[in-house]
């Protein structure tokens, strides 16, 4: 249930973003879900895509900044608290959480994490029958 995750970083200016989806893109490289976080210099892109190593070989063939993380991705209701409910699923374990990023594209909504422990998070998760995404069911949205 542990997802890679990669992160790209880039320098902020216009276009770069492009560069990257049409290398993937070029490459036949899907990407089920990112997100982008920014500075006044630079971008951190973290994407999921349907090939991890593929992607990270040929980024950084064209000369890109690239590392790889562990992330989870869970479903929950599309509801008021329901992320809240998830989320302190996980502070009771004592699992911190760098960053986290979701989609809701109908009654469920769909969250990735970066957790401190990813084992741990997917173990708490189990244990209080959270519903796991696994990176294949990720590339099918």
């Amino acid at each position: 249930m542990i997802i890679e995750q990669l992160s790209v970083f880039l320098e902020n200016r216009s276009g770069r973003l492009h560069e990257v989806f049409e290398i993937l893109g070029n490459a036949n490289i899907n990407v089920s879900a990112c997100s982008l976080a920014d500075t006044s210099e630079f971008g951190i892109l973290r994407l999921i895509p349907s090939d991890p190593s593929k992607a990270r070989e040929i980024l950084k063939k064209n000369l890109f900044s690239v590392n790889v993380s562990e992330v989870i991705s869970f479903a929950a209701p599309n509801s008021p608290g329901a992320l809240s409910r998830a989320l302190k699923i996980l502070a009771d374990a004592n699992i911190g959480i760098e960053y986290l990023y979701g989609f809701s594209p109908d009654d469920k909504s769909f969250i990735v994490v970066c957790p401190d422990d990813a084992k741990k998070a997917v173990e708490e998760f189990q244990k209080h029958e959270m519903e796991l995404i696994s990176a294949s069911d990720l590339y099918k949205f």
